[in-house]
């Protein structure tokens, strides 16, 4: 068995929570859909999400149960916490039929235990669940009553543990380690696909005491008027002369990812790139300066506004959301949102990832921190000079 990323007291205090919330709503039983969330309640980790897969947590105190593909099973047994016959897997003739659909199989797995008739949980915004997973979901437990549970693990989710900080610090150090090794290899004549080539080498291996994980988001160098469009992937181009490259990077640890963007200039530093830098550098020391306990999401974006406003800026999207535990295609957790709105109240524990990028046109910088909510105020994981890094 491969070693668990967190000891099984851990995962008990988390179903404790989850369970608490399942009760206030009513639910007798959740479907987890949300691969990170799966990952999160039993520690299951492989690559066996592009067929269905879901966790079953029943109200009462009981394992969760994985069902996956049945070739996959043996995945669980290594990594997940959970005795084997809570480790399931749907038999192979039910994998990409049309006849047929591994839902199906799961309804009458679900009967046979008597859940059937339940009121049911279940994860309805998740990337790999589908419309027709769902729909013969409902229609193999006719009798359920179902209600949408989702966001109800994100949110738990939202408050890290001491040991997941600890992730999320190693996590950092292969973010720092990535960036440095951006500006080591980004020149003029350099290959955009070559600069990420080394990058992902440091995002795996950048630290000799742990390994690095795939980073749920690519990494992004955006060069010259690429860097006007937030999420360009790379190709064979070559950096240019005097062009400003806005990088977004990260480093993750046991599945948990720190972001961290910069930016450099391969040249002289236009005006606008250095004016638009002063004000985004400012905006962000306004933005550490209002993270602490008790300050809402929104008030954190409104010190950043207040700053970027008086430089005559203008920032539509938001600066920042909540990040953690993460598998492809995204790291945010989608329940904290650094926004007009988002009235959520930093606590402890929590940690997000606040992006300052500026797309103009035909140009863009981007300078990020990942940021934990303190008892006391706030610490940045990351720990990288926030001024361009110009190489002549």
């Amino acid at each position: 068995m491969i070693e668990l990323p967190f000891a099984r007291d851990e995962y008990q205090q988390r179903l404790a929570k989850i369970r608490a919330e399942m009760g206030k709503r009513g639910l007798e039983l959740l479907i987890v859909n949300d691969v990170a969330n799966q990952h999160y309640i039993t520690g299951y980790d492989g690559w066996s999400f592009y067929t269905p897969q879901v966790v079953l947590v029943p109200l009462e105190e009981v394992e969760p149960v994985w069902i996956g593909r049945a070739m996959d099973a043996a995945g669980g047994l290594l990594t997940a916490w959970m005795k084997p016959e809570n480790v399931v897997g749907f038999p192979e003739d039910h994998v990409q039929r049309s006849d047929r659909h591994p839902m199906d199989w799961i309804a009458d797995w679900i009967s046979a235990k008597g859940w059937g008739v339940r009121h049911i949980g279940i994860e309805l915004e998740a990337y790999y669940f589908s419309p027709k997973a769902h729909a013969r979901l409902v229609a193999g437990l006719p009798n359920a009553k179902w209600h949408d549970a989702d966001l109800l693990v994100n949110w738990i989710r939202a408050v890290k543990s001491a040991p997941e900080i600890a992730y999320l610090r190693k996590a950092s150090t292969l973010a720092e380690a990535a960036v440095a090794r951006a500006y080591e290899v980004i020149a003029p004549g350099v290959r955009e696909c070559d600069a990420i080539a080394a990058i992902q080498a440091t995002q795996t291996a950048g630290s000799p005491d742990f390994a690095g994980d795939i980073t749920a988001l690519p990494p992004t160098i955006l060069g010259g008027e690429n860097a006007s469009a937030p999420h360009i992937m790379w190709s064979d181009r070559r950096f240019g002369e005097n062009e400003t490259i806005a990088l977004e990077l990260a480093g993750v640890c046991r599945r948990y990812a720190a972001g961290l963007a910069r930016t450099m200039q391969l040249g002289q530093t236009p005006t606008r790139v250095a004016d638009t830098a002063k004000a985004v550098i400012e905006g962000m020391d306004a933005v550490l300066d209002a993270v602490r306990p008790g300050t809402t999401a929104e008030a954190v974006e409104g010190a950043w506004r207040k700053v970027i406003q008086r430089y005559g800026l203008k920032k539509e999207s938001r600066i920042g959301y909540s990040i953690g535990v993460a598998y492809p295609p995204d790291w945010g957790e989608h329940t904290i949102s650094l926004r007009p709105g988002d009235k959520t109240v930093l606590q402890p524990g929590n940690v997000v990832h606040s992006i300052l990028g500026m797309w103009m046109d035909g140009w863009g910088i981007e300078i990020s921190e990942t940021i934990l909510v303190t008892e006391t105020g706030h610490e940045t994981l990351t720990s990288f000079p926030r001024e361009i890094h110009v190489k002549s």
